[in-house]
């Protein structure tokens, strides 16, 4: 089995009495799509926040290619190759696509926000910026503001941003939200190839792209992980079906 390229140890997270994350340890292993569901509260957005740096666990660590990044911030995260799509779109909005995509790539770099330099006249981003949108096909749309785009547009264009990093991992948090059915069915085929580019560690609640998509899924409930497996093991589990799926199963 090869080694996880991001994993969780033993993640604890106290908020007063409440225990948001209870002793959580997943990994993500190369070409995978591993899915977290739960109800709502189960502690999920709270979970992604530790893994990706916005918020620092109690206790336990953060591992990305074996290198515990516990104490990274958000931004050395990213550069160490954790790419993030967000529940509620962090895009620029009165920017165009590419100047939104071009700061995505400006990430890479450790004096990235000294907006004083013309970063939109260097090939060197440009050229990232553009591969990006060509993959998520956004390329038509480079010149748009970001306001004007739909909102699965929007939702390609995040996934443009986290390219530019080259990531080694992605961690998506409910991509499929706000999509119609039509927009679901694209982006669950566009992220079914993107696999193969790094594994995705993917948040959502829509239980058909979950089905579809992942290869491993884990089912958070009050913070702790009651059963990760296939999603044949997952829909046919007395305590899923108990906890969370119910008829969805």
């Amino acid at each position: 089995m090869s080694d996880p390229v991001l994993a969780t140890r033993n993640l604890n997270k106290n908020f007063g009495a409440l225990r948001a994350t209870d002793d959580v340890s997943i990994d993500l292993r190369p070409g995978e799509i591993h899915a977290i569901i739960g109800p709502n509260g189960a502690g999920k957005s709270t979970l992604i926040q530790q893994i990706c740096g916005g918020l620092a666990p109690d206790s336990g660590q953060v591992l990305l290619n074996g290198q515990d990044v516990s104490g990274y911030s958000t931004q050395a995260r990213a550069q160490a190759g954790l790419g993030r799509t967000f529940q509620i779109s962090q895009l620029c909005m009165e920017d165009t696509v590419l100047e939104n995509v071009v700061l995505g790539a400006m990430g890479t770099e450790r004096m990235a926000w000294r907006f004083w330099r013309p970063a939109l006249k260097r090939p060197e981003l440009c050229d990232r910026a553009e591969a990006a949108l060509e993959r998520v096909g956004l390329s038509d749309e480079r010149n748009t503001r970001c306001a004007n785009l739909s909102h699965g547009q929007r939702r390609q264009l995040e996934v443009a941003v986290a390219l530019t990093l080259s990531p080694k991992a992605f961690v998506m948090d409910e991509p499929m939200a706000g999509l119609g059915a039509e927009g679901s069915k694209r982006l669950t085929g566009f992220l079914d190839g993107l696999r193969q580019e790094a594994p995705i560690l993917l948040v959502e609640h829509d239980m058909d792209a979950v089905f579809a998509l992942a290869d491993r899924i884990s089912v958070l409930v009050y913070g702790k992980v009651i059963a990760t497996g296939t999603a044949g093991e997952i829909r046919t589990s007395p305590e899923v079906r108990d906890a969370y799926l119910g008829d969805a199963a």
